[in-house]
């Protein structure tokens, strides 16, 4: 079993795999949010640093837009070495499509800039699991079954986005990358990840959509300033101690939460 593990890895490696971050600087809740700051990083460099620790990838790009505000974004990728693409602002599977088609990759990680303290390990074992299956499945995802609202992606190949892309019909899925997909289950092996009890929190919400995000991202990161590389089980165990804590952007709504499959 062990050997052929290896040979599936080895055969599957050749592929190229990338992660593919999408970021943007014009955000309608909270404009600029990728540049606050916590402990003199910004967020997107909090994420770039966690992600920079998974070693099943061979490159890291930030997929950002052609907008002159989105310069800096451009800027600060040169500046902490990662890859960028810029494309178009609104049509984000093209963008994310054509970020793919430039660095030649084989295997898409696709991974939203909100989401500054999502577990590389979770990251790397999602990646993993769609190596070992990629002559059965088309796309795996680990956020639709419990994990909470930050800590999940989603792996694809580009052949397959490049498929699905042509066949968009709805003006929502040129803004959700993997939509046309997720609504074509019989055209597309989906495999959906459910996560170990300790780590299922679907209302938790650990990403940067609005102001009061930032608070709580701040009040778990400071926590963890001695843990840089702290998981997604750290984090839910802190807010479980820290319970009064979960008000703080609990009354935030996520967009994802009215998107219908």
């Amino acid at each position: 079993m062990v050997s052929q593990l290896k040979k599936i890895f080895s055969q599957n490696k050749k592929k190229k795999v990338g992660i593919i971050i999408e970021a943007r600087s014009n955000s309608s809740r909270l404009p600029n949010k990728h540049f606050l700051k916590i402990l003199n990083k910004t967020m997107l460099e909090h994420l770039i640093y966690r992600l920079k620790n998974i070693s099943n990838v061979d490159v890291i790009v930030i997929a950002t837009t052609k907008n002159r505000e989105d310069d800096k974004i451009y800027e600060l990728a040169k500046k902490i070495n990662v890859e960028v693409f810029r494309g178009s602002e609104n049509n984000v599977t093209k963008r994310v499509l054509k970020a793919a088609q430039n660095f030649k990759l084989d295997i898409i990680c696709e991974i939203t800039g909100d989401c500054p303290i999502i577990d590389p390990f979770l990251v790397e074992q999602l990646i993993d699991t769609y190596l070992l299956n990629s002559n059965k499945i088309d796309y795996i995802s680990n956020s639709q079954l419990g994990l909470p609202n930050g800590m999940g992606c989603q792996v694809f190949s580009k052949k397959i986005l490049a498929e699905s892309y042509k066949n968009i019909i709805r003006k929502d899925e040129l803004e959700y990358v993997t939509l046309n997909i997720k609504r074509n289950p019989k055209k597309y092996k989906q495999i959906y990840v459910l996560p170990p009890p300790n780590l299922s929190w679907s209302k938790l919400g650990v990403t940067l959509d609005e102001k009061s995000d930032y608070f709580l991202l701040k009040k778990i990161i400071i926590s963890f300033k001695n843990k840089p590389l702290f998981s997604c089980d750290d984090v839910i165990k802190l807010l479980r101690k820290n319970k009064k804590w979960l008000k703080i952007n609990s009354r935030v709504k996520r967009k994802e939460d009215y998107i219908k499959i």
